[in-house]
């Protein structure tokens, strides 16, 4: 799995997937970020830390890495389905299209080490 991050840099996550779902694009659940890791189509790539079985979502932080795209775990899943626009939980959001959040996405990579 991927690190957990600090509070600072998961209010940035969550600030970035609510401005991406705004003017850009976003993927909501594991399928579909997968899918847009595998495509090379995703920016930033963001997973909660309480699904459950954990299998579920292992795979992603290792396709990540191979992929050079940005991953980052935050806390739960509540917190991400409701940044994504959600009324329910979601173990996964992918960013596709930026849009306005472009700078954020920028300073989330290089508090993640990825310049």
């Amino acid at each position: 799995m991927a690190d957990s991050i600090s509070k600072e840099l998961a209010d940035k996550v969550f600030e970035a997937i609510e401005v991406a779902k705004a003017t850009g694009k976003i993927r909501k659940g594991t399928n579909e970020a997968t899918k847009a890791i595998e495509k090379g189509q995703a920016k930033l790539v963001v997973v909660a830390e309480d699904v459950n079985p954990p299998e579920i979502i292992m795979h992603l932080p290792l396709l990540a890495k191979e992929k050079g795209i940005a991953c980052a775990t935050v806390g739960n899943k509540e917190e991400l389905g409701a940044a994504a626009g959600l009324e329910v939980g979601t173990s996964s959001v992918a960013i596709i299209q930026p849009g306005d959040a472009t700078k954020l996405l920028k300073q989330i990579s290089e508090g993640l080490g990825k310049k």
